[in-house]
């Protein structure tokens, strides 16, 4: 029997310490999915029963060429929550993370409620109230980045910290899988990419979380933010390093990481 609630505690206890743990499939026994998913769920209650607030959800392995590489065809969620949200040009403060590396995505926000579990891409795109660039701090409770899919799963999809750009962009008109991404680490381009690196187009995986969360009876709400997916490689920051990411049509989104920043 998998030790979920023990598998829970251990990530909980690694993000509260910033100190990474080993990785919980084969110490907690998870062999399913449906395990790590359980350990997601218990630390997402435990934070909501806290004071922490679900603002959205983060989609992760959307790639294929990584899909191939774990042997799985789907990509993972996990939750947003509001205290992981920063402006446009915020300061990060490098050791509230473990081992944080970045990735530029494109975020949407939604207009009205998703319910259906048979949604069609359609009627996804007419309940997107805005798109924006934005920087995705994946943050890993797993010692080295050593993570299975189970792992990532079960410490929420490797959620850390996100960022939004300032514009609004109608999805109308806007050639998601077309659009060319740049990201700088220190004025240097570090990652390029396009939208259709996320899973041939960001509404094909927008579309399958939506559905997913349908039919685990958590439906997507008008309001939340929706990460859609790494559109190049990621890359490590650390104290003193400014990453900027444009993405065409889109805007662009900008942080920087200190030691100790308020």
């Amino acid at each position: 029997m998998a030790d979920i609630e023990g598998a829970a505690l251990e990530i909980r206890r690694a993000r509260e310490s910033r100190v990474p743990c080993g990785p919980v499939t084969a110490g907690f026994g998870l062999r399913t999915v449906e395990d790590a998913y359980a350990v997601q769920a218990v630390n997402a209650r435990t934070w909501s029963a806290g004071g922490r607030r679900i603002v959205g959800r983060k989609i992760g392995l959307t790639s294929a060429a990584v899909q191939a590489q774990m042997g799985i065809d789907q990509p993972d969620f996990g939750s947003l929550f509001a205290d992981m949200h920063y402006a446009d040009g915020a300061v990060l403060d490098s050791q509230s993370l473990i081992q944080p590396r970045a990735e530029a995505e494109i975020a949407l926000v939604l207009e009205r409620d998703c319910p259906e579990p048979d949604l069609s891409v359609a009627a996804l795109a007419l309940r997107v109230a805005y798109l924006t660039a934005a920087i995705e701090v994946v943050d890993s409770a797993i010692a080295d980045w050593r993570i299975g899919l189970l792992d990532t799963i079960a410490d929420n999809a490797s959620s850390g910290v996100y960022v939004l750009g300032t514009e609004c962009v109608p999805l109308r008109g806007t050639d998601l899988r077309l659009c060319g991404m740049v990201m700088e680490k220190n004025g240097i381009v570090v990652s390029t990419g396009v939208g259709a690196a996320c899973l041939g187009h960001p509404l094909n995986a927008a579309l399958w979380l939506a559905r997913k969360m349908a039919v685990l009876g958590n439906m997507l709400h008008a309001g939340d933010v929706i990460l859609t997916g790494a559109l190049g490689p990621m890359v490590s920051v650390g104290p003193n390093d400014s990453i900027s990411v444009e993405i065409a049509g889109c805007g662009v989104a900008r942080a920087r990481f200190l030691a100790g920043a308020a």
